[in-house]
């Protein structure tokens, strides 16, 4: 059985179901733990009652470690504060062999075993960025992406994650400091770290927001996704897409980001992702009728500073990565 965990509260809550819902289609066997970081989404979670997911409350998860750090983080760093513990407590709480983590914001198109095939015995897995060559943030931001992490419950694979646990509860912020950035950049030196570390090959494990101008779109059947890398022209199936900074406003805005995608990207995988996300908030309304994430307007108030409103023009005036996410899935259903 494939052991996989992934945390996220109310605001990501549709996001999460729908990267569920992507492992149930494409995974036969596997089981999700799920760090419930709020109220809200620990009840929802509860009363839908996953088959093959467990769901843990902050109150069972947090330790004096963390909570005496959480008041000086941000939501967001103490999210990514909290990654490497969660992989820590589904290893010793339920002992299992192996786990890995999840990105809430991703959606799988494959069975994963194939990744893990490639892992072979190693006691570490990381992925890479793969940072396009004109868009590379790895010194800021790093050269591998938490977003899917396997640990093995060995010698190799502990001493990293307990390493790696330490050091987040030290230094684990929203900035670059003296080589440090959130979670993420601890992983730069793994590979000389620590031993027993891999890091994935597979170019269908780590699609992404960031680096997918690097692939053309060939094909979509169902949920078989094939892209061509344009530099070595391989094609090649994806396993699982992350799906970062897809971020909902009023009048059916939706922002994809810094990098936009080509045409056939954003009708042939984001509009899909757009129905599924629709039909998980269905399903969650389903069981708590007045759940609702409040949806701001796209507007250059909502940009803070000046950098920010430079970026909100910029964006308004050329429609850059900006889309009418309505229209989007009316052009791929073809009406």
């Amino acid at each position: 059985m494939l052991v996989f965990c992934t945390l996220f509260d109310s605001f990501y809550l549709t996001k999460g179901l729908t990267m569920y819902h992507s492992l149930e289609k494409n995974c036969s066997n596997f089981h999700l733990y799920i760090f419930a970081f709020d109220d809200q989404s620990h009840a929802i979670l509860k009363k839908l009652a996953l088959k093959n997911a467990t769901v843990v409350s902050l109150s069972e998860f947090e330790d004096k470690e963390l909570l005496a750090v959480k008041p000086g983080r941000s939501k967001a760093e103490y999210c990514w504060t909290c990654t490497s513990s969660t992989i820590l407590y589904v290893i010793e709480k339920f002992k299992v062999t192996s786990c890995t983590y999840l990105d809430a914001d991703m959606y799988f198109y494959r069975d994963p075993s194939i990744l893990f095939e490639e892992m072979g015995q190693r006691s570490v897995l990381i992925t890479e960025h793969r940072y396009p060559a004109a868009f590379d943030r790895s010194s800021s931001s790093g050269k591998y992406c938490v977003q899917f992490i396997t640990f093995r419950n060995d010698e190799n694979g502990m001493q990293a994650l307990r390493w790696w646990r330490s050091a987040c509860i030290v230094w684990c912020y929203d900035r670059y400091e003296d080589g440090k950035f959130g979670d993420q950049k601890y992983l730069d030196d793994w590979t000389t770290r620590f031993d027993g570390v891999h890091v994935l090959q597979h170019l269908g494990g780590g699609v992404a927001a960031w680096n997918v101008e690097q692939y053309s779109f060939v094909s979509r059947k169902d949920d078989v996704v094939l892209l061509r890398d344009k530099k070595s022209n391989l094609a090649f199936e994806v396993v699982f897409f992350h799906f970062h900074h897809v971020r909902f406003f009023q009048n059916d805005l939706v922002d994809l980001g810094w990098r936009e995608p080509a045409n056939s990207i954003a009708l042939n995988l984001y509009a899909p992702y757009f129905i599924e996300l629709a039909k998980a908030e269905s399903i969650v309304k389903s069981i708590d009728s007045i759940f609702d994430i409040p949806l701001k307007p796209y507007s250059v108030l909502n940009n803070a500073g000046v950098k920010g409103m430079i970026k909100y023009l910029i964006k308004v005036v050329f429609r850059y990565s900006l889309y009418n996410s309505k229209k989007l899935i009316a052009k791929y259903r073809g009406e």
